[in-house]
């Protein structure tokens, strides 16, 4: 079991970061050593010390020995899936209002990066499900969400499965981290409370569109609210005040919507008339002729190859003789011909 505050002990997972920035991740062990190309550091000079300690490797290089954050354990962690940056999990446990004791449900388990934020906030009073398709992505979430909160967390059951045969019901919160959420929407207005709070994050405009105008369209929710974060750091030195060259821009998009009670619809919304609206609608439009065109063209093969086979079947009746009854021409066969010569 790692600890998170006090000295340094056995087990505990230790960020080393050198003059120039560089992070090094270690887990302590008694009688261990971590080389650099600077020389080796000892385990043992860092157990019993206080965190925020340095410590010197024996080439004389110094080293700054503090426990990693969350944000700095769910960039190096190993991974399956892509995870979902700090900045995003932030988001979501924030604007999603995650709080303590609250039922939470989750697809997309992925690395388990998010999954490590909202055990965090639901507390051991809480309780969160979590769904994964692949089991070799929920093997690797499971490793790296026991090995940083420290074992197996009892407010979590992992399930190896497809979201959308949720049974389980009365969730506060539902968090969908799918390629197709809106596919999935039958089962989370079956599963949430009245006043429960979706969010989907979902990494293109064409899938924050679809996932919008769903959730419009079904009515029982509120206005679906559509954002990103873009984060950026700051130089500071002296009067050398600048934006970074770097920053974390998209990663994804959040929408967001709230449950209304049973039987429900939102007073609609008055918008100014958009090109953009109406583009959606001919589309969905065309979509739809396209689909009754199709099931229509496969109606009309059925109905085809049924005649086919009806034209068939009656052709091979008529041709047979009933049974009993010689065939017709039977009995009138030619005299026998008189011999040659006769």
């Amino acid at each position: 079991m790692t600890s998170t505050t006090g000295p340094f002990h056995e087990g505990d997972r230790v960020q080393l970061t050198d003059p120039k920035g560089r992070m090094h991740t270690i887990v302590l062990e008694p009688g261990k050593s971590y080389h650099t190309h600077r020389g080796a550091l000892e385990h043992d000079d860092l157990i019993g010390r206080p965190e925020g300690s340095v410590i010197s490797s024996a080439g004389g290089t110094q080293y700054l020995a503090l426990r990693p954050l969350l944000s700095d354990y769910v960039l190096s962690m190993p991974r399956g899936a892509q995870v979902i940056y700090p900045k995003d999990a932030a988001q979501i446990v924030a604007m999603g209002d995650i709080f303590p004791g609250a039922k939470v449900l989750e697809a997309g388990v992925g690395s388990g990066a998010l999954t490590c934020s909202l055990l965090r906030a639901v507390g051991e009073h809480g309780e969160l499900h979590s769904y994964e398709l692949r089991d070799d992505f929920a093997a690797i979430a499971r490793k790296n969400v026991e090995s940083f909160l420290g074992g197996p967390q009892k407010a979590w059951n992992l399930h190896i499965g497809d979201v959308a045969g949720n049974t389980e019901t009365g969730f506060d919160r539902i968090v969908l981290d799918m390629l197709t959420p809106w596919e999935a929407l039958d089962m989370v207005e079956r599963s949430i409370v009245p006043g429960g709070v979706f969010v989907g994050y979902v990494a293109t405009t064409p899938q924050l569109s679809e996932l919008v105008e769903a959730l419009r369209e079904r009515g029982g929710w509120t206005e679906p609210r559509a954002w990103e974060s873009l984060v950026r750091d700051w130089h500071a030195e002296g009067l050398a005040v600048r934006p970074d060259h770097r920053m974390i821009a998209h990663t994804a998009f959040l929408v967001s919507a709230r449950k209304l009670a049973p039987g429900v619809m939102a007073p609609p919304r008055r918008r100014k008339p958009s090109k953009g609206a109406e583009a959606y609608a001919l589309k969905r439009a065309a979509q739809a002729a396209l689909a009754a065109a199709s099931e229509a063209e496969a109606a009309a093969v059925v109905e085809s190859a049924a005649h086919e086979s009806a034209a068939h079947e009656s052709a091979a009746h008529e041709g047979a003789a009933p049974k009993g009854v010689a065939p017709e021409g039977a009995g009138d066969a030619a005299p026998d011909a008189a011999p040659e010569g006769d």
